[in-house]
């Protein structure tokens, strides 16, 4: 199960023509315009530097936020990166793997369960796919209290039944000695 953020700005600033790209090919095979060493930004790539770096601040905290409640459960965070005008890589989107496994017994599940539904909505802002891992979450907590629930009447039902058997045996044996009382006096 994964929990992910991307910006909806991630592809805003498209280094890449249209004449330059080709069909399916991943974004690694393909040429980007690269500046020149010492080509000086235009403010209008400036502005496009900054905007990639608040992208990558929030990216990077939405999935902190997490790793940090998802603790145990999760595995380090993932990212997308875009190259900016001036060369450096920011992070446009993310994700971050949460072990959804279950757990031993019912009662893990659950607290596994709760876990995951916190992780997945920890961010301020949960994505779409963060509200459906907590949405799969909330299945999974309540199947696992329908277990729990499943074997207390189970563990009641056991308990009460010994309690019958030995009255009733407790029952069965005076009424055998009665029996014999009365066919000796008889």
């Amino acid at each position: 199960m994964n929990v992910s953020a991307a910006s909806p700005t991630a592809n805003f600033y498209d280094p890449i023509s249209k004449a330059d790209r080709t069909a399916g090919a991943p974004r690694s095979e393909v040429k980007t315009e690269q500046r020149q060493p010492g080509q000086k930004l235009t403010p209008q790539d400036l502005a496009v530097v900054q905007e990639l770096k608040a992208i990558d601040q929030s990216v990077r905290a939405h999935e902190a936020a997490h790793m940090a409640a998802g603790a145990g459960l999760t595995s380090g965070a993932t990212f997308t990166y875009q190259r900016g005008p001036d060369g450096g890589n920011y992070a446009v989107g993310g994700e971050v793997r949460i072990n959804s496994s279950g757990g031993r017994t019912p009662e893990v599940a659950l607290r596994n369960a709760r876990q995951i539904k916190a992780a997945a909505l920890a961010p301020a802002d949960p994505s779409g796919q963060d509200r459906a891992v907590a949405a799969l979450a909330t299945g999974m907590e309540q199947e696992a209290m329908a277990q729990i629930a499943q074997l207390k009447t189970e563990a009641a039902n056991d308990q009460a039944r010994p309690k019958t058997s030995a009255l009733a045996r407790a029952y069965g044996a005076m009424d055998d000695r009665v029996g014999k009382l009365l066919n000796s006096y008889a």
